[in-house]
């Protein structure tokens, strides 16, 4: 198979495989340390691996003597690091804390919505919706309900922070969506990360206390939430979306929330009813509709 083909559609695969399976590594994790010491460490280590990326990037260019595709400034970078780091922190720290009850399956399905929530938040910003998206809304929705309401009507508070995740993973998109075009998306990714770990250290200083031989304990899995679902994963994305249909694109990387099912039933033993896979099936039918409306592009996704 040609690397062009490999690239556009094996890379995306690959990505998806890493974020969704990374939902079982959180859940690992969450049953050790608390969100703000996982979160400090997936920042800096994450940070760490793009900034060699990043450098690794630049060289090939300088040998390449190719010019840069982007005009913004450094005062661009800086705000757009500060901006973006504080959503993804806010993010990253409610999914963590949801993980702490919810099942990592449940809380990959969930996360999800925020692929629905990016078109209808851009309302707001004059970026019309067409039919289908709200089409797609309806069903998620749907989607939602029997997934995490039970049958008493109840909503698990542990839902509710996974929701509220995918609502500011939706509002970081659209930051995302309006910095890259002004700095490299990579150099942004590093430096949204480092403001990540800065304010998750900051608020693990103040509300937790972190213990080395808890952390140590899960090592691994941290280590393969920061390398791999925010260093590898994110280039891949940046690789497969060169010369590539984006919708395309989209389409394999939303199998993220097929794969976070996927590995919780194998890795932790996650078992969902009926009633939960139903509503994992319909979510699923809504992220793919949603991507499957009229767009001129598409945004960058945040880590998992």
């Amino acid at each position: 198979m040609p690397y062009t083909k490999i690239r556009q559609n094996i890379f995306p695969i690959l990505a998806a495989l890493i974020w969704g399976t990374a939902f079982a590594a959180q859940s690992i994790c969450a049953e050790y340390i608390e969100p703000f010491t996982f979160n400090a460490l997936r920042g800096f280590i994450a940070f760490l691996m793009l900034a060699l990326v990043s450098w690794l990037f630049t060289k090939i260019d300088v040998l390449r003597r190719a010019a840069p595709n982007v005009s913004g400034t450094w005062r661009d970078l800086v705000l757009g690091g500060i901006v973006a780091g504080t959503l993804l922190a806010l993010a990253s720290n409610l999914q963590q804390a949801g993980l702490s009850e919810t099942s990592a399956g449940k809380a990959g399905f969930i996360t999800a919505l925020y692929v629905v929530l990016v078109p209808v938040f851009g309302i707001f910003l004059r970026k019309k919706a067409a039919s289908i998206i709200w089409i797609s809304v309806a069903l998620a929705v749907s989607g939602l309900y029997l997934l995490c309401v039970k049958e008493d009507f109840s909503l698990a508070a542990s839902d509710v922070l996974v929701l509220m995740c995918a609502v500011v993973f939706a509002v970081h998109i659209l930051c995302l969506d309006h910095f890259v075009k002004k700095v490299d998306g990579i150099k942004l990714s590093c430096a949204q990360f480092l403001v990540t770990g800065i304010w998750s250290a900051i608020l693990m200083g103040i509300f937790e206390n972190p213990q080395l031989h808890l952390i140590m304990q899960c090592i691994l899995p941290i280590l393969y939430v920061a390398i791999f679902s925010s260093g590898v994963a994110y280039t891949l994305q940046i690789l497969a979306m060169r010369g590539s249909d984006p919708t395309v694109v989209t389409i394999l990387l939303s199998l993220e929330s097929v794969f976070s099912v996927v590995a919780g039933a194998l890795l932790l033993g996650d078992a969902l009813a009926g009633r939960e896979y139903l509503g994992c099936a319909i979510m699923f039918a809504a992220v793919i509709l949603a991507q499957l409306g009229p767009r001129k592009k598409k945004p960058e996704r945040p880590l998992s």
